[in-house]
């Protein structure tokens, strides 16, 4: 018998529409294909340390930006392993601090993940929903997972993935 290709799967959600989109596809893959799932959030504390440093922020104001990000992280995992638990899978969550891409790359290997979602974003898509030209174009934070990832990466974009996830 043949091994399952992916057993672990990681979502990087940041709380945009594109990252929780990211996490319902993961849920629905999760279901189907019985894989093991993880949502991460970054609280990105080395731009709040650099803004800090560079004087754009006084301390107090990065403190401020820091512990906002804390409750938002909390938030927007709870939000997604809620939808996780409504589809009867399990995931787990986790909160990390430092660099974006250094944190998801590192979750991932420390789950084992074989693969990555990442949420795409409807913008770099033309009206006809055919990939443009500029699809090509991913945030510096996507391209540094994913050309460092230890694992596959997938950029998710399915415009209709909501209504994918509620007929679940």
């Amino acid at each position: 018998m043949i091994k399952p290709l992916v057993k672990n799967v990681l979502v990087a959600v940041n709380g945009s529409q594109s990252s929780i989109h990211a996490a319902m596809y993961g849920i629905i893959m999760a279901k189907q294909y019985h894989f093991n799932l993880k949502f991460v959030y970054v609280v990105d504390t080395a731009t709040l340390r650099r803004l800090t440093i560079g004087k754009f922020l006084v301390q107090e104001e990065s403190d401020g930006f820091e512990s906002n990000l804390h409750s938002d992280g909390e938030k927007y995992l709870n939000y997604v392993t809620g939808l996780a638990k409504k589809k009867g899978v399990k995931a787990e969550a986790e909160l990390r601090e430092g660099s974006v891409w250094v944190e998801v790359v590192k979750a991932a290997d420390a789950f084992g993940a074989k693969l990555i979602l990442l949420g795409g974003h409807p913008s770099r898509y033309s009206v006809t929903g055919k990939v443009s030209d500029e699809s090509a174009v991913f945030s510096r934070t996507d391209k540094e997972i994913i050309l460092n990832a230890n694992c596959s990466t997938l950029v998710v974009y399915e415009p209709k993935i909501e209504e994918l996830y509620r007929i679940l």
